[in-house]
Parts: structure tokens; C-alpha cells; sequence
């Protein structure tokens, strides 16, 4: 008799990609299980007409699939990475992250190979994300910055209906959904860092689920994981969230883990960014210090003005 797996996920084209990904992988290489996947709508999916750092943004995606987690009505939930909170809640672990796709954003716009620099000025471009506002306004102060949210397909067909210039997403969700065709160019890392965890898959479990977690484990990509760590340990570190403008990318080669993090200003005015070097045992040690850094060189300043805003609210 095969053990059955239940997987929660969205109802999004892009998180049912993912969940049937996993739901694939583990039918390969788990051949004792049986894998289905239930579809639970979230408060992110339900506000569509809101700007994400205006809901408040903690387990936006996620709360539900975790309140059903903890029900024990699903075994597993599939996240986009950078959509889980830092902080998980009492009772869950992230037991697996999965090899990650290309992290960069990417620009839609109505020519194949125009990039932000070749924008008209004071050109329209739409993005949901305060991140790539921040550092789009840092790298071309001249754009107006619009409010673009909902899935991908949504996203891409509500551009191509408007008389924006152009709109930013993320790599992994337009090439994960076969909507390459649309790119018009690759936004390097060095001129927008991505969000953290951008395109890296986690997988949630309850603690204590021992044959879940061990047959997620054979979807384990460590080297991910120690990157994404790292990421999210920045992140946690300066109370981020969808409210603040922060980028990070992490990664792993013979040499060590390398961290490059940025905090900017809603209007791109200014922006702290470095980048460090650490162990790859100590990942999370490493996001602190550049979190730290960060502050200690001005960023402390522009976290403060925003926190304060949001209080206030």
C-alpha cells in the first residue's frame, strides 16, 4: 500500500506549476507514496485591488496553508520562498528548499531586447514590489512607477491591454509558466538585487512528521539552502517585509558563501548596498553581520522613516 501525501498549494497558475512540480519529483523518487494536491485560497489571492505594503504583509500567502498544515489536513505546503515570513509559526519547519531557478527580474516591454535604459523618458512601468520600485527610481528617477498586481498571465495580459511602457517580474514565474516569449531583457543582479529567496521553492512541514519530511529530503538542495539562509537571516535581522525596499542574493562556490544586500529608499533616492563573504556552516551569521552593516552605513535611517510611516497608519 502506498502512504498518500497530501500537498497545499494556491489555486495561482504559478503555484499549482510549482506544487505539480514537487508532486512529480516526489513520484520519482519516492515510489511508496502517493501525491495529491489541495487547493487553498489565501488572503494575498483574495485582495487583488491593494498594493502589497499597503495589506500588511505577514503570512500573506501562507497562513492558511499553514492553519492547514497544523490541522494535519495537509502534509506538505509548496511556497515560493520569498513569499514565506521569516519567522514560522509554532509547530512548522521548513524541511526542504529545492535547487533554485535564475534569481534576476526581467523586463516585459513592447520590443524584444529594450532594456530599462532604453525607456522613453518619463516612461510608465508598472511593478507590485517596493523592491524593484526602489532600485528601478534609483537607476531612472524619470520613470512613473504604477501599481501592477495579480498572477503572472494576469499581469503580462494587463500590459499588453495598457499604455505602460513596460512592467518587471521575476524570471523563475515567467519561464516557469513557458511565457519566456514575452522578455525583453534580463535586469543583471549587479543593477537590481532580487527579493529573498527569489526563485527558490520551500517546502513546509508540521514538526514531528518524520516520513514526510523524509522523503521530502531527496528534493534537498543544500547549497540553496545555505544561501537562502543567509538571505533570509538579512532580512529577518531588519524586520523586512513587503513594506520595505530590501534585496538580497546569496550564493555558494569553492571559495565560500557570498551575501550582496541592499536597503533603499521608497523613491529611489538613496540606496545602502554590500556584499560579504562567510562560512557556509554559519549562514546565518553572515546575514546578520550584513544586515548590520547595512545599517551601520545609513540603511538604520531609511528602516526608521518607514517604520515610523507604517505605525502610523
Amino acid at each position: 500500500m502506498k502512504q498518500k501525501i497530501i500537498i497545499g498549494s494556491r489555486g495561482s497558475e504559478l503555484a499549482l506549476w510549482q506544487a505539480n512540480f514537487i508532486k512529480r519529483e516526489l513520484s520519482k523518487k519516492a515510489k511508496n507514496v502517493k501525491v495529491e494536491i489541495q487547493i487553498i485560497k489565501t488572503k494575498g489571492d483574495k485582495i487583488l485591488d491593494v498594493a502589497l505594503s499597503k495589506i500588511g504583509d505577514k503570512g500573506l500567502f501562507t497562513k492558511e496553508l499553514e492553519n492547514a498544515l497544523l490541522s494535519g489536513e495537509i502534509h506538505l505546503a509548496v511556497h515560493s520562498l520569498k513569499d514565506l515570513q521569516t519567522a514560522l509559526p509554532a509547530g512548522l519547519e521548513l524541511a526542504a528548499v529545492t535547487k533554485r531557478h535564475d534569481v534576476e527580474d526581467v523586463l516585459i516591454a513592447r520590443k524584444k531586447g529594450m532594456t530599462i535604459f532604453d525607456l522613453p523618458e518619463n516612461g510608465n512601468i508598472a511593478t507590485g514590489s517596493l523592491r524593484r520600485r526602489s532600485q528601478i527610481l534609483h537607476l531612472r528617477p524619470d520613470l512613473n512607477v504604477h501599481e501592477l498586481r495579480g498572477n503572472v498571465p494576469s499581469r503580462i495580459q494587463k500590459f499588453l491591454k495598457s499604455d505602460w511602457d513596460a512592467i518587471i517580474l521575476a524570471r523563475a514565474g515567467v519561464e516557469r509558466l513557458g511565457l519566456k516569449k514575452y522578455i525583453s531583457s534580463y535586469i543583471p543582479k549587479d543593477l537590481v538585487l532580487p527579493a529573498v529567496g527569489q526563485g527558490a521553492l520551500g517546502i513546509e512541514i508540521r514538526e514531528g512528521d518524520e516520513f514526510t519530511k523524509s522523503v521530502v529530503s531527496k528534493l534537498h538542495d543544500e547549497n540553496t539552502y545555505v544561501a537562502v539562509l543567509a538571505e533570509r537571516a538579512l532580512l529577518r535581522e531588519l524586520e523586512g517585509g513587503c513594506q520595505v525596499p530590501i534585496g538580497a542574493y546569496g550564493y555558494v562556490n569553492s571559495t565560500g558563501l557570498y551575501l550582496d544586500g541592499l536597503v533603499g529608499a521608497i523613491d529611489g533616492t538613496v540606496t545602502y548596498r554590500k556584499k560579504l563573504r562567510g562560512s557556509k556552516s554559519q549562514p546565518e551569521k553572515l546575514g546578520r553581520k550584513l544586515a548590520n552593516d547595512l545599517r551601520k552605513a545609513g540603511a538604520g535611517s531609511i528602516l526608521e522613516e518607514i517604520y515610523k510611516s507604517v505605525r502610523l497608519k
